[in-house]
Parts: structure tokens; sequence; C-alpha cells
């Protein structure tokens, strides 16, 4: 008698719903425990406009007409968080024995449509384009006044460093000069001709001729 070993269905990355939380986070995989949830189709944004330590205005919920700070951003869903805005409480670490703990959460906004930019200026929303300027900079001009908005310093900021400048190179990191070294040289000609060509092999047959109809 043959016996088989029981299906077991393995979830494609499809039938994931990416959340705030990180992919490799025990949340995230809570949040996507049991059936897989309703495809999101999202449209990704080429330019982003908003970035972290941005001044933004809400246009949607209670919080309407308020101005807050972006804290965080999330490409995959198009989304932004806005400190101490389009917040809900939460209870985490409930149990038999224990009634938990509250906490306050702020939930994400869309970026597209949900959240508009404030031009410093005069601390109204505004739409922004991006222009060149005579040096050659990229930089957000509002086009309802006209003015350049600058990129916050917060939107460089990462785990490693506050700016660029303070960032300490450690043994395991990869010199600059290394990754600014061009190794590559195009060329006309396939993946077998390159290969061919690094091993010393030279082609002398002639292809047959091939018609197309």
């Amino acid at each position: 008698m043959i016996q088989y070993l029981p299906y077991q269905r393995k979830r494609r990355t499809q039938d994931f719903r990416f959340t705030t939380n990180r992919p490799w986070t025990q949340e995230f995989k809570r949040e996507n425990e049991g059936l897989p949830r309703s495809e999101v189709f999202i449209e990704p944004i080429k330019d982003w406009s908003i970035f972290r330590g941005d001044r933004v205005e809400i246009l949607v919920g209670r919080d309407k007409g308020k101005h807050g700070i972006v804290s965080q951003i999330f490409e995959e869903r198009n989304w932004v968080i806005v400190n101490g805005m389009n917040w809900y409480y939460r209870r985490i670490g409930e149990s038999d024995d224990y009634p938990g703990t509250i906490i306050r959460q702020e939930l994400p906004l869309l970026v597209t449509t949900e959240v508009s930019l404030v031009d410093p200026s005069d601390n109204k929303i505004t739409k922004v384009v991006w222009r060149y300027t005579e040096d050659g900079e990229k930089v957000r001009v509002s086009s309802r006044t006209g003015r350049i908005i600058p990129v916050p310093a917060a939107a460089n900021e990462t785990y490693d460093y506050k700016v660029k400048s303070a960032y300490l190179e450690g043994d395991k990191d990869t010199k600059s000069d290394v990754v600014e070294k061009v190794t590559f040289q195009p060329e006309l000609k396939t993946f077998d001709m390159d290969v061919m060509k690094s091993m010393g092999i030279e082609e002398d047959r002639t292809p047959k001729k091939s018609y197309w109809y």
C-alpha cells in the first residue's frame, strides 16, 4: 500500500497583503494568518513629492483640515503616517487573566487623495512639480506660489546615521571608490559570446540561413 504525504499548500507572495509592519516581523506574520486576503491593486508613483518630515494637511476623516508631520512612508501601498493624526485606540497583550494594555496608534493615509503637502511660505496646501535649477539640482516647486520647497533633512536619515557625512565606514562596508569604479564595458554581443571570449573559444561555424514568412 502506497502512503502519500499530506498535501500542503504553500502561500505565494501574491497571497500576502503588505501592511505597516515589515514582512520579516512577527506582526506581519500574525496579520496574514488564516485565509488569504483579497488582492489590492496599487498604482505606483514615479516621483514621490512627500517625504518624511514634511508638513501635510489631512483631507479626510475627523482630522480634516489639521496639519501634521509625516513620520513614516510605505511606498508599497502609497501610504504615509502623520504623527498624532488619524489615530485609534488598540488593546494589546490581552489574555484570560490580564486585561491588556491600551495604546494609541496612527492609521496610514493615502498619499494620493487623503493628504496634501503644505507650502511653508504661507501654510496652505499646494501641488508640487519637479524642476531643475541652474546648477542642475532637482528641486520641488510649489505649483501655486512658484517657491522652492526643500526636502526635509529627516528624509535622508536612516538607522545608521542622521546625515551621510557622519557615517563611519566599518570593516564589512564596501568602500566608495570600489562602488564608483566602472567595471562593465557594454559591447554588441550576447551573453554566450561574452563567455566564449573570456574562455578563449572562437566560433568558426557559419549559421544556416533562416527565412521568415
